[in-house]
């Protein structure tokens, strides 16, 4: 069934430094210049690299091993028949899911002291069990939903977490919103669409905002949109909407099913984009003439879990 064991690594903030800056000294000298301490991102550089060796011992299954950095995974063929082990922050894991179709993705944790692993249920020590359960079909796995838009003209791009549907920069994004049999022209810092595994990111920010909000002017925030991984629902938030003579704000949130889509039409001349998990540099444009249907997607992913 399985043929390989992919395992996605992502750069130390140590490496992105020194590549930026051409030698490890020279990192020293900009961080301590700024009056940061170089000792913690040595320390972090450090675990890591015991930890990519840990798991290149563990994962000794009878199996090639491959090492793919996060940069690549866009672009990397996956044929369906590999176990993909994302080691790093939980965004990575996030961010290769998108990627890897229905293959099983287990999770690795390199510092427990460092990161909280919500994403990251197995450390180094727990990975071989885990990778081997998995080639063995006996690995308890949890499907969460991703978040699907497509433009009119074919373009996809799938969301973990969530997508965003507004402007570059930090100007007015303007559109019209659909949603059910409603319509209305829009003028808002954009439109969140979030899964249930995104629920307690950006969107939890958000209600953040309207809790303190609300109880200081008296109201009581709900809380029913704390969704679980594996919701069928999406839930979608417009960001500081703006009424005037030619924008509304009737249509300010609600949940997106297979059957229940949101269409945006954007009304911008230029500089619209459409990103999914805070990962800018991989955007669909979003200008004058171009029209997103959000629903969510066909396609799940599969976590391994203890």
């Amino acid at each position: 069934m399985f043929e390989k064991i992919i395992l996605v690594t992502r750069k130390t903030r140590l490496e992105e430094l020194v590549e930026r800056l051409n030698t490890r000294a020279q990192a020293r000298f900009y961080l301590e210049h700024a009056g940061q301490d170089f000792e913690d991102y040595a320390r972090e550089d450090d675990a890591y690299r015991r930890a990519l060796d840990g798991l290149h011992g563990a994962l000794s299954l009878g199996l090639p091993v491959q090492q793919v950095d996060r940069s690549l995974v866009p672009t990397f063929l996956f044929s369906g028949k590999e176990v993909v082990v994302a080691v790093g922050q939980d965004g990575l894991v996030a961010n290769v899911a998108k990627y890897v179709g229905g293959q099983p993705l287990v999770g690795v944790n390199p510092d427990l002291s460092r990161f909280d692993g919500v994403l990251l249920p197995f450390g180094v020590t727990g990975a071989r069990a885990a990778v081997r359960k998995t080639l063995e079909g006996k690995a308890s796995v949890r499907e969460v939903t991703l978040a699907e838009v497509r433009l009119q003209d074919g373009q996809r791009l799938l969301a973990f977490n969530d997508l965003f549907l507004g402007a570059r920069t930090h100007v007015s994004a303007r559109y019209t919103l659909r949603y059910g049999d409603t319509a209305e022209p829009q003028s808002s810092s954009g439109v969140v669409v979030s899964t249930g595994a995104g629920s307690s990111g950006w969107l939890s920010s958000i209600f953040n905002l309207a809790r303190g909000i609300t109880e200081s002017t008296g109201g009581v925030p709900g809380s029913a949109w704390r969704m679980g991984w594996e919701d069928p629902r999406l839930a979608f938030v417009v960001r500081e909407p703006f009424i005037s003579r030619h924008s509304s704000a009737r249509l300010i949130s609600g949940f997106v099913t297979a059957e229940h889509e949101l269409v945006l039409e954007s009304r911008m001349p230029s500089g619209g984009v459409i990103f999914s998990d805070g990962v800018e540099e991989d955007f669909l444009a979003f200008s004058a003439g171009a029209t997103a249907h959000i629903r969510p997607a066909a396609q799940r992913a599969r976590l391994v879990v203890p």
